[in-house]
């Protein structure tokens, strides 16, 4: 029977004709995210092998540290799990160096750099940074019983006082531009160098706010000195090679790391 203006039309055969364009809708934002991805070698690779290369100094508390056999453990230990687990990938630390650091992304030895990189403009010269994951500064670590002779960077640059510093990376290249009369003196054992100041035979070092207060609780010995008012301010971030696509992977996985609470879980286990 018909009714005034028409046959009727099954409710099935409108429901027929929606599929296709439901089906569209729902495959769109997939293609959507591969076209993002396309063109990405680094992400190319990590299909490829099914493993992403994460670059650790393994020295430098609370974001890499180097257990005996080669066991890695940290804050960006941590987040690195989470970012081959998201990669779907198999997670392969390799081991660099501060002073290597940028010559081994260059080589290709890992596909993104992790365990407190600050950014500097002479390294965004070379590799692209993700969305940064905090801001800290330089703030000095000395024995508690000299904590009050080296609260600023004029009572540590004088004559008769050691600063003792890593070599390579952002630590060294402040001293190298701030100390002009203290004796500074290199320690290439980042593991070990708190250890120097204990024992007096360097007075004072200059590193990351974070990390002096990481020492401090581990060292009672050890004073962080002002960590909530650093000599500077500077991102910390993960560093990259020039792979635009890649880039924006890290940071579409940090931003839902951010949103889930996981980061600041995981920040939680190790900084708090």
């Amino acid at each position: 029977m018909d009714r005034p203006g028409g046959p009727i039309v099954p409710a099935m055969h409108h429901f027929r004709r929606l599929i296709p364009a439901l089906v569209l809708l729902l495959l769109l934002p997939l293609a959507e995210a591969g076209a993002r991805w396309e063109g990405s070698p680094t992400l190319d690779r990590i299909a490829a092998r099914g493993e992403v290369r994460v670059g650790l100094t393994g020295d430098y508390k609370p974001f890499s540290w180097e257990e005996p056999q080669g066991h890695f453990e940290g804050l960006d230990v941590d987040l690195a799990e989470a970012l081959a687990a998201d990669l779907d990938a198999r997670l392969v630390i390799v081991r660099t160096s501060w002073p290597t650091l940028m010559e081994d992304l260059k080589a290709g030895k890992y596909d993104i750099g992790m365990g407190g990189i600050s950014v500097t403009e002479e390294r965004k010269e070379q590799a692209l940074f993700s969305a940064p994951l905090l801001t800290d500064g330089k703030a000095p670590i000395a024995r508690c019983e000299d904590k009050a002779r080296f609260a600023t960077l004029e009572e540590i640059d004088r004559e008769g006082v050691t600063l003792i510093v890593n070599p390579g990376g952002t630590n060294e290249k402040f001293a190298r531009a701030n100390i002009r009369k203290a004796r500074l003196v290199l320690h290439k054992d980042n593991a070990t160098i708190f250890e120097e100041i204990a024992a007096g035979r360097a007075d004072v070092m200059i590193t990351d706010a974070i990390e002096t207060r990481i020492v401090a609780r581990e060292h009672p010995e050890l004073c962080a000195i002002n960590p909530d008012k650093p000599f500077t301010r500077a991102e910390k971030a993960y560093l990259l090679p020039q792979d635009k696509a890649w880039k924006a992977r890290v940071d579409e996985w940090l931003a839902a790391m951010e949103a889930s609470g996981e980061k600041r879980k995981i920040f939680g286990k190790w900084v708090e």
